[in-house]
C-alpha cells in the first residue's frame, strides 16, 4: 500500500529574496516501511532562518538543499506504520524530514518524544534546538553574570524571546530587546518580561540603545547582525561578551555586507565576539530540559507560536518569518482528515 505525500523542492538557487518560482510542491508515492523503517505522518513543520543559507550552493556547517529533491528541516509527527521494534505505531517522533506531509525514515532517525508534559510542537521550539540555542548562548558562549545588562536582537523571534527570559533567570539586572514595530516592542515587556524594548524601525538604533542602557551593556545576543551588531559594539562595556548566533538582516543580500564600522572598539574594550552553532551544545540538552521544565511549571518562562495551516502555505510561512511577521516560533501545522 502506498501513501501519497506532497513535498516542497528547491528547483532553482534564489538570487536575493527567494521567489515562488524557485520552488515546487510535488507529490510522491511512499511505499510501506522496509525492515528497520517507519512511516511518519508529519503534524508540525519548523520554519527557521538558517534554511535561507541552505538554499545557496555554498559550503557551510550544514549541507545545502539538493535541487529537485525534497527539502529537509525539523518536524514532529505520528508514526502510522512501523517495521521496527524500537518505534511503535502511534508514537510521536521528532526528526529532520520536514517540508513534506509524510516521511519514510530509518527508525534511528526518529526520536520518540513525550507529549505528557508539553505539546508535540514544543520539541521544535522551546524543548528543541530553539530553546537550547538561547540557553547555550547565554551560558557557554556569552555567559550572563549576576547584575549584567543584556541586549537581545530579534527579541520577538523564536530564539530571542526565550533568550531574554533566560537572561533574567541567570541573574541579569536589565534585559533590553529590539523588535520591529510598536506592537512587538510592547509585547517584549508585557508578555516576555523584558525591562526595556526598542522598535528598531522607529529611529536611530544606536541612540535608542544608548537611551535604554545608559550604564552600557555587558552581554549581547546577536540574531540580526548589521546595524544591531554595530550599535552593540558602541554601547558595550569593557570586557563585554557577544554571542554571534545569526545575522538575518543580511541573509538575502546579493553582495557581501560590509563589516561593522565600529569593530575596532572591540580591541580597546576587550570585547569577546564568539560565533555559535547549537550542534556544538547538544550535551547541554538534558540540563536545558530540566531547567526549562521547572521554569514552565512555575510560570517564569513563556513561549509564543505563530502558526500557519497546511503544507501548501509552508513557503509563505518561510517568507513571512524572514520578513519578521512572526512572534515566537514560526510553525506550519498539517491538518489530517
Amino acid at each position: 500500500m502506498t501513501v501519497a505525500s506532497r513535498e516542497w523542492r528547491l528547483i532553482a538557487r534564489p538570487f536575493g529574496e527567494p521567489k515562488p518560482a524557485d520552488f515546487e510542491l510535488a507529490t510522491v508515492d511512499l511505499p510501506d516501511p522496509a525492515p528497520g523503517q517507519v512511516l511518519v505522518r508529519n503534524d508540525w513543520l519548523s520554519v527557521d532562518p538558517y534554511m535561507r543559507g541552505r538554499m545557496n550552493d555554498v559550503e557551510s556547517y550544514i549541507p545545502p538543499f539538493v535541487l529537485d529533491e525534497a527539502m529537509t528541516g525539523g518536524a514532529v509527527g505520528t508514526v502510522v506504520a512501523s517495521a521496527s521494534d524500537a518505534v511503535a505505531v502511534g508514537a510521536t517522533v521528532s526528526h529532520f524530514a520536514g517540508w513534506r506531509e509524510y516521511a519514510l525514515l530509518d527508525a534511528g532517525s526518529a526520536q520518540v518524544v513525550s507529549t505528557e508534559t508539553a505539546p508535540a510542537q514544543a520539541y521544535l521550539g522551546l524543548l528543541g534546538t530553539t530553546g537550547l540555542t538561547a540557553y547555550a548562548g547565554l551560558t557557554e558562549i556569552a555567559p550572563v553574570r549576576e547584575g549584567d545588562v543584556v541586549f537581545i536582537s530579534g527579541a520577538a523571534g523564536a530564539v530571542g524571546s526565550v533568550a531574554g527570559q533566560v537572561a533574567k533567570q541567570l541573574g541579569a539586572a536589565k534585559v533590553i530587546g529590539s523588535a520591529g514595530g510598536p506592537g512587538k516592542a510592547a509585547r517584549l515587556r508585557t508578555d516576555f518580561g523584558f525591562d526595556a524594548a526598542i522598535d528598531y524601525r522607529a529611529g536611530d538604533l544606536a541612540e535608542q540603545l544608548a537611551a535604554a542602557a545608559p550604564e552600557g551593556i555587558d552581554v549581547y545576543f546577536d540574531n540580526v547582525g548589521g546595524d544591531h551588531l554595530d550599535a552593540a559594539l558602541v554601547t558595550m562595556n569593557r570586557y563585554g561578551r557577544i554571542a554571534l548566533c545569526g545575522a538575518i538582516s543580511i541573509y538575502n543580500d546579493t553582495e557581501p555586507a560590509p563589516g561593522p564600522r565600529h569593530l575596532p572598539l572591540a580591541i580597546g574594550k576587550r570585547i569577546t565576539l564568539r560565533g555559535m552553532n547549537v550542534s556544538d551544545h547538544m550535551h547541554q540538552l538534558p540540563e536545558w530540559f530540566a531547567k526549562a521544565g521547572g521554569w514552565l511549571a512555575d510560570g517564569s518562562l513563556r513561549t509564543e507560536e505563530t502558526i500557519v495551516e497546511g503544507i501548501d502555505q509552508a513557503l509563505d510561512a518561510f517568507t513571512a518569518m524572514m520578513n519578521g511577521a512572526n512572534t515566537g516560533k514560526m510553525l506550519v501545522r498539517l491538518p489530517h482528515n
